[in-house]
Order: C-alpha cells, then sequence, then structure tokens
C-alpha cells in the first residue's frame, strides 16, 4: 500500500523535527550555547514568504548577469584575440585573451576583502547593490572600447581596466549572493533555494554563449570582427538595471537585522576591519580552508567547461566554431536542467554525499571524457559533455547552501568572499590560461583531462572534513521555519527533548 501525500509529508516534517532537536541539543550542551539565553518560540524566524522570492530572484539576477559576461567572453576569445591583439599569432592571441580574463581575478580578493567585512557591518543589501552598479558598467564599457585598428595599445589597456573593474565588483557578488540567500532561506529548504542562485549562473552563461553562437552563425567571422562582438555587452546594460531596482526592494536579511539587535552598534561600527578580518584567518582558518578546497573542486570544473573547453574545440581538436558552441551549450542544458532537483535531493540526504559523488565522478571520468571530446563525429563529445554537465551539477548545487553554513553570521560576508575569492583567483579563473599554455608547451591534449583528475582529489579532501549542514540552522543563527505553525511544532519538540532542571 502507498503513503498518502499527507502521510508522507508528515513524515517529512518529523524527520526534520528529529534533526532539529538532535542539532539544538548538541548545541545547548556546548560551552558557546550555555553563555546565550535559552531558544523560545519568539527567537525561532519565520521567513516573509514573498520577501523569500524576492531575495532569491534578486540573487540569482545578479549571477544571471554576471555569468552572461563569462559566457560570452569565453565564446568570443579567438574573436577578441583578433581585435584587441591582431598582430600576434593565434596562438599568442589566445593566451592574451585568456591573460586579459585571469586579470580580472587578480582583483577578486581585493574586490572580497573591500566588499565582505562592509557586508558584515553596513548590511547585505546596500552591498549587492554596488556590486550590481559596478558589474553593469564594466561589462557596458567592454562594448564601447575601440579596437586595436583604431587606437592601438590603447584598446586592450583598456580592456584591462574594464575586465579589473568587472573583477573587483564580482569579488563582493557570489559571497554576498550566497550569504543574502542562506540567510533568508528556511532551514529544511536552504539546499533547494540556494540551487536558484547557481541555476542564475548557468542560465546566464548558456545566454550569453547562445547569444554568440546565433551572432557567428548569422553575421559571420569578418562582421563579427569588425563589429558584432560588441552587441551581447551592449545587451548586459538593461540586465544590471533590473538587477539593481530588484535588489533596491529588498530588505535586509533576518540573520543579520536580529545581529544588529543584539549588539552594540556603536561598538560594532567602531571596530578595526583589519581585527575582524585578522580573526578570520586566526580563528576560523579550518573552515576557510575547508570553504577554498569545495571552491577550487566547484571551479576548475565550472571554468574547464565553461571558458576553455569552447576554444579546447576549436583549437586543439579542430572542430568549427559552430559545432564547439553547441556541444558546450549541451553540457549547460543538462546543469540547468537538473541543478534544483540536486539542490532539493541535498535537502533530503546531506550535501556531502552528493559532493563526494561528483568528485568521486570527476576523477573517473575526466580522462575517458577527454578522449570522447577529441573523437570524430557527434556522439563521442556529446556523451562526455553531458557526463560533465552532470558532475558540474553535483558542485554547483550544494555550493550555495554549504559555503555559508562554514562561518557565523558576524563574519560570514567577509569570510566567505575571502575564501571563494582567493581559491577562485588562484585555481578557477586561471584554468583557461594555464591549461590553454600547458598544452601549447607540451603538445599534449590530455592536459585538461589531468587538471580535472589533480582537482577532484583536492576537493575531495576538503569534502571529508566538511560538517554535514542540511537542515540545520546556520552557525550563530536561531531556526529559520516557513510558517507559524512550523515553529510552534519545533518549539514544542525542542522543549519535550530538552532535559529539566
Amino acid at each position: 500500500m502507498t503513503s498518502s501525500p499527507s502521510l508522507e509529508s508528515s513524515r517529512e516534517q518529523a524527520t526534520w523535527g528529529r534533526r532539529h532537536v538532535q542539532h539544538l541539543r548538541r548545541d545547548a550542551s556546548s560551552k558557546r550555547m550555555r553563555t546565550k539565553p535559552a531558544l523560545s518560540e519568539e527567537s525561532i524566524t519565520v521567513v516573509d514568504q514573498p520577501m523569500l522570492k524576492r531575495a532569491v530572484s534578486a540573487a540569482a539576477l545578479g549571477n544571471t548577469m554576471e555569468w552572461f559576461d563569462f559566457g560570452v567572453y569565453g565564446y568570443l576569445a579567438a574573436t577578441l584575440g583578433k581585435v584587441f591583439y591582431p598582430d600576434a599569432t593565434p596562438a599568442v592571441q589566445l593566451i592574451s585573451t585568456f591573460a586579459t580574463f585571469a586579470a580580472a581575478f587578480v582583483v577578486r580578493p581585493l574586490g572580497g576583502l573591500f566588499f565582505g567585512p562592509l557586508g558584515d557591518r553596513i548590511g547585505r543589501q546596500k552591498v549587492l547593490a554596488a556590486t550590481m552598479i559596478m558589474m553593469a558598467i564594466g561589462t557596458l564599457a567592454v562594448g564601447l572600447i575601440p579596437s586595436y585598428a583604431t587606437i592601438g595599445i590603447w584598446a586592450p589597456i583598456l580592456l584591462l581596466v574594464a575586465r579589473l573593474v568587472q573583477g573587483f565588483s564580482t569579488g563582493g557578488e557570489y559571497g554576498g549572493a550566497t550569504t543574502f540567500i542562506a540567510e533568508y532561506s528556511p532551514d529544511k529548504r536552504r539546499g533547494f533555494l540556494g540551487s536558484w542562485l547557481d541555476f542564475g549562473t548557468f542560465v546566464g552563461y548558456a545566454m550569453g554563449s547562445g547569444l554568440v553562437t546565433i551572432l557567428n552563425a548569422v553575421l559571420g567571422d569578418a562582421t563579427m570582427v569588425e563589429w558584432g562582438w560588441r552587441i551581447p555587452f551592449f545587451v548586459a546594460g538593461p540586465m544590471g538595471l533590473i538587477g539593481l531596482y530588484l535588489r533596491l526592494k529588498l530588505e535586509d536579511t533576518p540573520a543579520f537585522r536580529k545581529q544588529l539587535d543584539e549588539h552594540d552598534n556603536k561598538v560594532k561600527a567602531q571596530e578595526s576591519g583589519r581585527r575582524s578580518i585578522g580573526k578570520i584567518f586566526t580563528d576560523h582558518w579550518r573552515a576557510l580552508l575547508i570553504c577554498m578546497g569545495i571552491v577550487l573542486l566547484y571551479n576548475v570544473t565550472n571554468y574547464m567547461v565553461t571558458s576553455y573547453l569552447p576554444t579546447y574545440f576549436t583549437e586543439v581538436v579542430g572542430r568549427s566554431q559552430l559545432s564547439a558552441d553547441l556541444l558546450v551549450l549541451s553540457a549547460m542544458v543538462v546543469v540547468v536542467s537538473v541543478i534544483v532537483a540536486v539542490g532539493r535531493l541535498t535537502d533530503r540526504i546531506g550535501r556531502k554525499p552528493v559532493f563526494v559523488f561528483g568528485a568521486v565522478g570527476q576523477i573517473v571520468l575526466a580522462v575517458p571524457c577527454f578522449l570522447l571530446l577529441r573523437s570524430s563525429g557527434w556522439m563521442g563529445p556529446l556523451i562526455a559533455c553531458l557526463l560533465l554537465g552532470l558532475v558540474l551539477a553535483c558542485f554547483a548545487a550544494p555550493s550555495a547552501s554549504t559555503l555559508p553554513a562554514l562561518f557565523p553570521t558576524r563574519i560570514r560576508y567577509a569570510a566567505l568572499s575571502i575564501g571563494f575569492n582567493l581559491s577562485v583567483s588562484i585555481f578557477g579563473g586561471t584554468t583557461p590560461l594555464v591549461t590553454s599554455a600547458l598544452v601549447s608547451a607540451t603538445g599534449s591534449p590530455m592536459i585538461p583531462a589531468y587538471y580535472l583528475v589533480v582537482s577532484g582529489l583536492v576537493g575531495l579532501v576538503a569534502v571529508g572534513f566538511l560538517r554535514e549542514s542540511a537542515t540545520q540552522p546556520l552557525e550563530g543563527s536561531p531556526p529559520q521555519v516557513d510558517s507559524t505553525e512550523e515553529a510552534k511544532e519545533l518549539y514544542s519538540e525542542v522543549s519535550s527533548a530538552s532535559p529539566r532542571s
């Protein structure tokens, strides 16, 4: 006999309640929690559902815009090389274009150091609005830069400046967006709601790369080099305005507002930013290393597939630009199709099993996939792209709910921005440049596969030290639930399970 939907729902509620009770009882026995007031029904946060929907939409749209730019830049790498470095050989053009791409990642940690502590002091919403403005300006500026034929060496210099503006603003974007969604989400749905952030990531990439694919097919190489490459960057401007409008309509997160209520704002405002950052490295170094390891795992795969693979197909394998674009787009379709379902799954079975499955899959499949990518015809490369897309979804879906849970509310934005951007800058954003240079230097087309194997092993070690956070409150925050009825049920269960004095 099958269970009714209502019975299944009741079982899920009961399971979630038991996990909450176990977690809160463990915390209640710790020294840290003994110094805090006991949990009350009023301290359980009931999430404002309309505001939650706006928060998820606004955060995801920012990621959509950011990755629209990445998709455009990755797919236009060969074209941009001809526009900004016309006197160089094709190999040097490509490396120079990826070097400019990587330069944006050099300043990302600086953006994280600036925007992260600021977000912990003045609020997440204000900083996310500022990063959206800077991202839109930087992306639009790329489309306005005259070509090398018009202004000479100033063309690549201005391209570099625009990329640095984008990189600096992006340094505060992902850490803030993940923090924002995590602090707004009910504990039992944080994986599902967080996955929408990276859903926006891959939708943005697919939109950018799809637009470039259409333009390449319609306009042809000569017209794209002449003026067609500018169109995608102009499209990003209106997207930025829409995202800014949504973010300005938001209130700050419940966790941040409660923190302000519980602390002396004047003392907090006078606290040294340097001291705060120093405490992140001294008091939270373990969580910081875990964060960097998970980000490495996710972003090496991410940038390998999204930014390097289109060029790998055309420059190493020898495929046409159109077929390369379509194959990589197939991987993005897989990620977009399954990421939200995988996010929901992490709320049921946990974040760690999904990360482990993806890391092991990457270690085992990287070499076979790159052998298939080099095969003739369509079937082999298509299968490889679909497999890489599935692996990537296993990292993308749980990241936005896992990383914020590593740090307490008072330093979450800063710590996450620092850890995320350091790892992305050193390992993720340099992936296209390093692999392109290594393939060119060694002549081995399998270098990218070995790179993925190593990143999978490093990520697997980091995940081994990760504490499971599915369905649990964020560190330093009380439980968050969807309704007052859930709050009453949870409080009743916690009260009945608590030892009586």
